[in-house]
């Protein structure tokens, strides 16, 4: 089952049925077959078991034609526009050591102890389309390839044994990133602060786990998922993995989060990059290479009009567009000097 939310003709934002590359209204069609639910994916979402058995009741209806109610050409959002919170781990060994090795690093011991993640800001997740960012966003603008859960329920001190029972769902994320500034203020040893938490996008909709258990496979430490992930920048394909290399599965991200603290639905948690799934990354292999052979190379970045595609199997493709926002303000030229 696909859930989505979505905008149409700037009214309220709804919670939408994707069924066979067509748009239903989840509320609406189930007000006709007495499936009463909320209009929001938060709200949805806070129903928690219930509120996805009558979703799958209605879905159910529109496949065998009982029921539907159409939308034309709705304005999709961010599966869940408004989540209490975002996360973002860092569970792909093979992106972890590439992007150390370019720097003359190696992966640390804690990287096989435990599953690490950061908070990013949850009041600027965006779903497809455009993406408004400043100049200094501009410098050095860089995608990242991820998936994300969906949060279903609450929790805490979750056992990985039974945290894949607490994802509602999957999507695909863009943890989009501004290179100058991170690297510059994560040299005081703190952040991702605003070199990340303009923009993370996720969409175009959220996946429910059974539509992907033929992808599926159990480990000794919850499910994984063989879900081929592929970028395009401006159509041109940058990047390819596959979600089974996740080092750190879901369910171990979640024991992690949920220790000590309360897990809500709708709480989304990314995967971190996938090994290959960002320019820093490639641009960090392509200069080594570029040495080697006695070449400069001239690194690649997102630029204002530019084109992001991000696919995963099962999941759909995620495509924004980089607009650079009128006025040219800039905070990397306020510094004091001493």
């Amino acid at each position: 089952m696909k859930l989505l939310s979505y905008q149409h003709q700037h009214q309220e934002t709804r919670v939408a049925l994707l069924v066979q590359g067509k748009y239903y209204d989840l509320a609406q069609t189930g007000a006709r077959i007495k499936e009463i639910l909320p209009s929001d994916m938060l709200s949805l979402l806070r129903l928690g078991e219930e509120g996805m058995e009558k979703a799958h009741t209605i879905h159910r209806s529109i496949i065998n034609q009982i029921a539907g109610v159409e939308i034309e050409s709705p304005s999709l959002l961010a599966p869940i526009p408004n989540p209490p919170s975002c996360r973002d781990a860092y569970a792909f060994r093979q992106h972890v050591a590439t992007a150390r090795r370019n720097r003359g690093l190696g992966v640390i011991p804690e990287f096989d102890s435990f599953p690490v993640f950061y908070f990013t800001n949850h009041h600027a997740v965006y779903g497809e389309g455009a993406i408004s960012v400043e100049t200094d966003h501009l410098h050095k603008l860089d995608f990242e390839l991820e998936v994300a859960i969906i949060v279903g329920k609450s929790g805490r001190n979750i056992n990985s044994s039974e945290a894949d029972q607490y994802i509602a769902g999957f999507t695909i994320m863009n943890d989009l990133s501004a290179r100058q500034l991170q690297m510059e203020e994560m040299k005081l040893n703190l952040g991702p602060a605003k070199g990340k938490d303009f923009a993370t996008v996720i969409g175009p909709w959220m996946v429910t786990p059974d539509e992907l258990s033929h992808y599926k496979t159990q480990t000794k430490f919850g499910d994984a998922y063989a879900l081929r992930m592929q970028a395009f920048h401006n159509g041109v394909q940058i990047s390819e993995g596959n979600m089974q290399d996740m080092n750190w599965t879901f369910a171990e991200i979640i024991e992690r989060a949920s220790y000590g603290v309360d897990l809500y639905p709708g709480d989304v948690i990314g995967s971190g990059t996938v090994g290959t799934g960002c320019y820093l990354e490639l641009n960090g292999t392509r200069a080594l290479e570029s040495k080697e052979k006695g070449e400069v190379y001239d690194p690649i970045w997102l630029k204002n009009g530019d084109r992001i595609d991000l696919k995963v199997e099962g999941l759909g493709t995620l495509t924004n567009y980089i607009v650079q926002a009128p006025g040219n303000h800039s905070i990397l030229k306020k510094k004091k000097q001493i």
